[in-house]
């Protein structure tokens, strides 16, 4: 189908409002309305949900969110150029779709939004791993969000479900699993997009853990998983001396190898390690 509703088709939207991508700002255009409402099903039911975007350039997945019947959506966006395209979803959509020009890093998203909340964006790939990480370590748990689905490059979604003993495993991988539960859905090529990135496209969704997986502070395992994939070549005896003097009586005390490897330590054995250090 060329639409999903009565607006244009976007390559017209993008036509008539002048929109060239911008690289500086991490901008790829969706335009397939058939590939954005695929996006907005992989976030489950959105009847009575409100929903985050950030990032919604022309509104191709805004207008997939808002079809397949988002409660509310707050899109976020720092480019004003597409301020009069969101405008004209939001007229056709009324009382659905509220537009915030600020950048997502610093407008406060929770405080526009009622519970339940899923988080759905083609978010730009310059900031996307920061809002992760940013939507992951909240000062409280759970967070205001339910869900995450988030289009990434396909590099970073597979650090994020990565499992242990694999090259992709890290401190991404960590934290996602440790407080939610992530899976990929949709793997995109470079010629979905305007202009085409030089790599594939990735969706993941997560949803959220209402308590983290295994118990742990999150400031000390923070820094037991920093330290330790730092240098994640070498033994964990000596990447983690710095932590402890005794670290390989630790490390033993908790079922751990000495010389063993970050990457060969499964999400459980880090959130023992720090249970013992703390």
């Amino acid at each position: 189908m060329a639409t999903i509703d009565r607006l244009p088709p976007l390559r017209e939207v993008i036509a008539a409002h002048d929109l060239v991508a911008r690289r500086q700002l991490g901008q790829n255009f969706l335009l397939d309305l058939n590939l954005t409402a695929r996006i907005a099903r992989a976030a489950g039911d959105l009847s009575g949900c409100d929903v985050l975007e950030v990032g919604p350039g022309p509104g191709g997945l805004t207008r997939g969110l808002l079809a397949e019947g988002a409660r509310h959506v707050l899109a976020v966006e720092k480019d004003s150029r597409c301020l009069p395209a969101l405008a004209e979803i939001a007229a056709a959509y009324p009382g659905r779709l509220e537009v915030v020009h600020g950048d997502a890093l610093e407008v406060d998203s929770a405080a526009r939004l009622k519970a339940p909340v899923r988080v759905v964006a083609n978010l730009p790939y310059n900031v996307g791993t920061e809002l992760l990480v940013r939507w992951l370590t909240p000062a409280q748990w759970p967070p205001f969000w339910e869900s995450l689905t988030l289009m990434f490059q396909k590099e970073v979604a597979e650090r994020i479900v990565a499992r242990p003993g694999t090259r992709a495993y890290g401190r991404l991988a960590l934290l996602a699993q440790w407080r939610a539960d992530p899976k990929i859905v949709l793997t995109l090529p470079p010629e979905a997009f305007t202009p085409a990135p030089k790599v594939h496209s990735a969706v993941v969704h997560l949803t959220r853990l209402d308590s983290p997986r295994f118990p742990a502070d999150p400031a000390v395992l923070q820094r037991v998983t920093a330290t330790a994939f730092n240098q994640r070549r070498k033994m964990l005896r000596a990447s983690l001396r710095g932590l402890a003097p005794d670290i390989e009586d630790r490390l033993r005390a908790v079922g751990i190898d000495p010389t063993a490897r970050a990457e060969e330590i499964p999400l459980e054995g880090f959130c023992a390690l720090a249970r013992e250090l703390a």
